[in-house]
């Protein structure tokens, strides 16, 4: 976390960088093109690159696999892996390339990762923050953002998926998508106006579990949103896909839980009504992450976000914004400081000792 000093109540340092976002996004490649074409280069150039991650950057790493693998034309020589398992059970050949994701850039994990894939003459490439550390073994650095006064991030998560769409076009060449890409900052700031959000906290707070539930690409902004409500609200909340949803966790799904619903258009699209039909079945209520001319799965709702119309392997980096305002004011509604990860609590305090160690 950054020196910047706590703030007591809303609006806490989280949602200014939720409101950030669309600012930073478009400045998040400025004068970085020549280290994005060289990054490029190394990462087209490799029989397998590996994308890694933990928390947050983990599933930024999965959002960047499909990328590379689409956008990229990489296909199967793009994998994402988590950074820890990669550093301890996994191995790095000659010639590869690994692409590491990390807010601050001091991760142990991946700075090992970095550095074996140094040693053995593979690309190494990391997105990571302005003004943290430079990721030992790193070959190429793209930056994103100044480290957030949050612990819990998401300015940094939206501009780490915006550099790893932006390198997956110049992989690629693709244009239609880096124009795309550029369009998104606006669609942004339309979506952060249109809701009430604090009603939206206060109408879905206090429940038993929360479930994020997403297909595709948009089975990472799931995790995300589990992980972000689980740091800033102290919840429990599960992040699962459609598929291992509907295979049989939502046995355990309550009526008094809440199941938050990524859904834009794709291939998963059918199987994330199939979800919403769960829901209303067991009677939970559904918060629904959809187009806005959405007819299957709307219906179902509790409520409804109409998401800007992007291409599928994007959506992510829209679809996220709506769930860190959720998970936030879920947290003021329950008398947290989203900030903090609980450190202020001596218990949790040293238990994050543990955790960062």
């Amino acid at each position: 976390m950054s020196s910047s000093p706590p703030r007591p109540g809303h609006p806490y340092h989280m949602h200014d960088a939720i409101y950030a976002q669309p600012g930073a996004l478009r400045l998040v490649t400025r004068g970085q093109g020549a280290v994005l074409a060289a990054a490029a280069a190394r990462l087209q150039a490799a029989p397998h690159v590996w994308l890694a991650g933990l928390g947050s950057s983990w599933h930024a790493a999965l959002v960047g696999e499909a990328l590379l693998a689409r956008v990229g034309g990489l296909g199967p020589r793009a994998r994402a892996i988590d950074a820890f398992d990669l550093a301890e059970y996994g191995s790095v050949a000659e010639g590869a390339a690994v692409l590491a994701v990390t807010h601050r850039g001091a991760n142990r994990s991946v700075g090992a990762v970095l550095s074996r894939a140094h040693a053995v003459g593979a690309a190494a490439v990391a997105i990571t923050g302005k003004g943290g550390d430079t990721p030992a073994g790193a070959e190429h650095v793209l930056r994103t953002v100044e480290r957030e006064a949050s612990s819990c991030h998401t300015v940094g998560y939206t501009c780490a998926l915006a550099m790893l769409a932006a390198l997956a076009a110049a992989v690629g060449g693709d244009d239609a998508t880096a124009r795309e890409l550029d369009a998104i900052p606006d669609l942004l700031a339309t979506l952060l106006g249109q809701e009430s959000w604090d009603e939206l906290g206060a109408r879905f707070g206090g429940r038993r579990r929360y479930w994020f539930v997403g297909g595709g690409p948009n089975a990472a902004t799931a995790y995300e949103g589990a992980l972000k409500l689980s740091e800033a609200a102290g919840a429990t909340a599960v992040g699962l896909g459609c598929g291992q949803f509907l295979h049989g966790s939502w046995t355990a799904l309550e009526p008094d839980d809440v199941v938050v619903l990524i859904a834009p258009p794709g291939p998963s699209h059918a199987r994330a009504r199939d979800v919403a039909r769960v829901a209303a079945e067991i009677g939970a209520p559904l918060i629904a992450l959809v187009a806005e001319d959405d007819r299957d799965i709307a219906p179902l709702a509790a409520e409804t976000i109409a998401l800007p119309a992007v291409a599928e392997l994007l959506s992510p980096i829209v679809a996220v914004v709506p769930v860190q305002l959720i998970t936030y004011y879920l947290a003021v509604k329950a008398g947290a400081n989203p900030d903090t990860m609980r450190a202020e609590q001596p218990a949790y305090g040293r238990a994050r000792t543990v955790a960062g160690s």
